[in-house]
């Protein structure tokens, strides 16, 4: 399978996403937006749409993001699949219809997620609860024609997914390495700076490297599931 991700940031990476193509056999390229690169339509089974700082209505700040939602949506109306992880999941929601507006409460941290057990919400390899890294203000609605698929305490929409699985849009972040979270907490430190009752401080994110093996064994599932 030819995946490619697209980047908005240099320490926004697809980390364990890599590794899993990598075991799987799969053929994975990373582009990077911001300096518009982007994949053509033609070039990919796969697009995953990486997470980043800014907002999903920021085209004036950042004018390649019009390109970038012209390439999801033409993914999306396509018979690839597409993974929208944080800010990625928001511009899939975006591209099909749905709101994107800030959430009620901050969440930066390692906080557990619950996997929806609605009729109409495929499994998509998630077990019934897990830990998930978040760092993120902002939340997306459901689009139609698509299901939550996961939620936590502090944001109810964790997750969509349409019926087939094709398309799948991930608040949190399951992908997630010491190295990545590093990054994140050195480049958008003033964001964990304030407080809130779903913001951790460096210390508790830094720590525990368990956590990064559960989530990234969570992902690979996920991954499996939605590669059929």
């Amino acid at each position: 399978m030819r995946i490619a991700w697209v980047q908005h940031v240099p320490f926004e990476g697809p980390g364990a996403i890599g590794d899993w193509a990598r075991s799987r056999g799969h053929e994975a390229r990373g582009h990077m937006a911001w300096k518009g690169d982007l994949p053509s339509r033609a070039s990919f089974d796969w697009l995953v749409v990486m997470g980043g700082p800014m907002g999903a209505h920021d085209e004036r700040e950042h004018p390649w993001l019009t390109a970038e939602k012209r390439l999801i949506a033409e993914a999306v109306g396509g018979d690839t699949r597409v993974l929208g992880i944080c800010l990625g999941a928001q511009l899939v929601a975006d591209v099909m219809g749905a709101d994107v507006t800030r959430a009620p409460e901050k969440e930066i941290g390692w906080f557990p997620v619950a996997r929806s057990t609605t009729v109409h919400a495929p499994e998509l390899g998630l077990p019934g609860r897990f830990d998930a890294f978040h760092w993120h203000g902002d939340t997306f609605g459901i689009p139609d024609g698509s299901s939550r698929l996961a939620s936590s305490e502090a944001c109810d929409n964790q997750a969509f997914a349409t019926g087939d699985g094709r398309v799948v849009g991930l608040q949190f972040h399951l992908e997630s390495t010491p190295d990545g979270v590093e990054a994140l907490l050195r480049e958008c430190r003033e964001d964990s700076a304030e407080p809130g009752p779903f913001v951790q401080v460096p210390e508790d994110i830094a720590g525990a490297p368990d956590r990064y093996a559960r989530a990234n064994a969570v992902l690979f599932d996920f991954l499996d599931a939605v590669a059929g």
